[in-house]
């Protein structure tokens, strides 16, 4: 009689134990390849001069470099300058500012709803890219296995351009089902979203793609001061000497300012944080007004008065005034006088 004749209950159990040790190891081997692998709704990492981000994301530092990656539900706006996202699968997205667009993905296709702006977008096979605006919905379309290149662009007025640089771009008016093919190296326009207003603009759609920036954390290395590096910062905080003419205290009139901005807050289970309203920044601006100089003492001497001088009188107000003062001559001495002269004259 055998061994596992006398132990069929080991046997079965030692059977047991082997089976589960390898599903066990499968699992693990599938989840630790599946553990290098982002998880389906990631889009990309996104960086920028001045973005803002809303919705869901995911921050994560690697070899001292932060990025923020977007995920499926996302909205970005680009105040101003460049942005760019470099996508999960390869390739990437620029955009040029001001911008604001929402993006989406499910099972391998990448939606963007661009409201305005213009992006650039190099894809070489994946994902799928559809781009949505309020009235056209634009594909870029590979030619053969090539790359996809395509520039978008929507501005506030509702004006559109599209150039397809690599592949096509089908182009789709989402309320009456018109669609048009647009050629690689085609540049067009169109406006309010109607096909029949198509037309060629050559050189209107454009936005350079960015280069990446690398990230570098600058490196510092202390080291302990020596006795020359003593003097010389002590020589370079010692005041400059004081002329005799200064006054020994000047007063600063130069404005001061400070901004008083709302507390911020940081919620560790929370994947979004809360960002503080603008409206609640104070710019306070401090000046002192130099006060106005006052003499006191006295003023010794004659003070002198000016002596009024009329000014020349006019020829026709000097005969006026003549006349004025003729017949106040006529006194009546003056009159008995001249009567007695008229009396007594030899003509008489």
């Amino acid at each position: 009689m055998t061994l596992a004749a006398k132990f069929p209950l080991s046997r079965r159990i030692l059977t047991i134990l082997f089976a589960g040790g390898l599903l066990s190891a499968a699992a693990w081997f599938v989840l630790a390849t599946r553990a290098d692998e982002p998880p389906a709704d990631f889009v990309g990492a996104i960086e920028g001069d001045s973005i803002s981000l809303q919705g869901s994301m995911h921050v994560e530092s690697a070899n001292g470099q932060i990025k923020t990656v977007l995920r499926s539900g996302s909205d970005v706006r680009v105040k101003s300058g460049q942005a760019r996202i470099d996508l999960v699968e390869g390739g990437t997205i620029t955009i040029c500012g001001p911008a604001h667009f929402s993006v989406l993905k499910s099972s391998g296709a990448l939606t963007i709803a661009l409201d305005t702006g213009t992006i650039h977008v190099h894809i070489e096979n994946e994902p799928a890219l559809t781009i949505y605006t309020p009235q056209i919905q634009a594909r870029p379309l590979a030619i053969g296995s090539g790359p996809q290149e395509t520039i978008i662009g929507l501005d506030s007025t509702g004006a559109m351009c599209i150039r397809a640089v690599k592949g096509a771009v089908r182009v789709e008016q989402q309320l009456t089902g018109q669609s048009l093919l647009v050629p690689q190296s085609g540049d067009v326009s169109l406006t309010n979203g109607q096909l029949e207003s198509l037309r060629t603009s050559e050189g209107q759609c454009a936005c350079e793609q960015a280069e990446p920036r690398p990230m570098q954390v600058p490196t510092e290395v202390s080291l302990l001061a020596t006795t020359d590096m003593m003097k010389k910062k002590a020589t370079e905080q010692k005041p400059a000497a004081t002329p005799p003419n200064t006054p020994a205290s000047v007063e600063r009139t130069e404005p001061i300012y400070q901004v008083f901005m709302p507390p911020l807050q940081y919620d560790a289970n929370s994947k979004v944080q809360k960002d503080y309203d603008p409206d609640l920044v104070i710019l306070v601006r401090r000046v002192r007004v130099r006060p106005t100089l006052i003499f006191q003492g006295r003023v010794e001497g004659e003070a002198v008065v000016a002596k009024a001088i009329p000014p020349p009188a006019l020829p026709g107000t000097q005969k006026s005034n003549l006349a004025a003062q003729k017949p106040a001559e006529d006194s009546t001495w003056n009159r008995v006088r001249s009567f007695i002269h008229k009396i007594w004259s030899p003509s008489s």
